[in-house]
């Protein structure tokens, strides 16, 4: 009984360390969130080098998406205000692509092993979402601003200028541009 006492506040104490933090801890600098983890650093150049799609734009968007959490999900809807009765879409993940698009991405990528939850999974995703706007709406891949709109509110969204209507999407939509921007600084000065 003692040692499952001990085990439970070693990993505790292991637990407030950060050991286990999967969640880069400075997430307004590009080099600290690419040195979290190697792998991530590659993903996002492979997803560059794949889709032209740049790694701050990358970086931002899953920034303003799911903050790099792997298992983001969008807040609950309630019935009567206290009975929980689903969530607001079906948005999942870093990218929080939502199931339809998630799974045109798997068909049309040939990527269908694909995960939300797997960080170079959701690079690509953000890749050949931009370059699917691209064709589609003509939006310039490096138009930050543009391309957050078109994937926050989808293709037809954006194409019916429905976005104009909400100052918060279009707030949303600058700050992330304005991430882009910073990140794309500070990845020239990374180690």
């Amino acid at each position: 009984m003692i040692i499952k006492i001990l085990i439970l506040l070693a990993f505790v104490l292991i637990q407030s360390c950060g050991v286990f933090n999967r969640i880069p801890s400075s997430q307004g600098n590009a080099c600290d969130i690419l040195d979290h983890k190697s792998s991530w650093k590659r993903a996002v150049n492979k997803t560059s080098k794949k889709w032209g799609v740049s790694p701050s734009l990358q970086l931002a968007f899953i920034k303003t998406e799911s903050n790099f959490k792997a298992r983001a999900k969008t807040p609950r809807k309630f019935f009567l205000g206290i009975i929980p009765n689903g969530r607001i879409s079906s948005a999942y993940g870093y990218a929080q692509a939502l199931n339809g698009t998630w799974d045109w991405y798997k068909k049309d990528s040939g990527n269908r092993g694909a995960s939300r939850t797997n960080f170079y999974d959701a690079t690509d995703f953000i890749g050949w979402y931009v370059t699917q706007t691209n064709k589609k709406l003509k939006i310039s891949k490096s138009d930050v601003y543009k391309q957050y709109l078109a994937y926050h509110q989808g293709h037809s969204g954006y194409a019916s200028g429905r976005y104009k209507s909400s100052e918060a999407i279009m707030a949303v939509a600058k700050r992330t541009a304005s991430t882009a921007r910073l990140f794309d600084r500070q990845l020239k000065n990374c180690n």
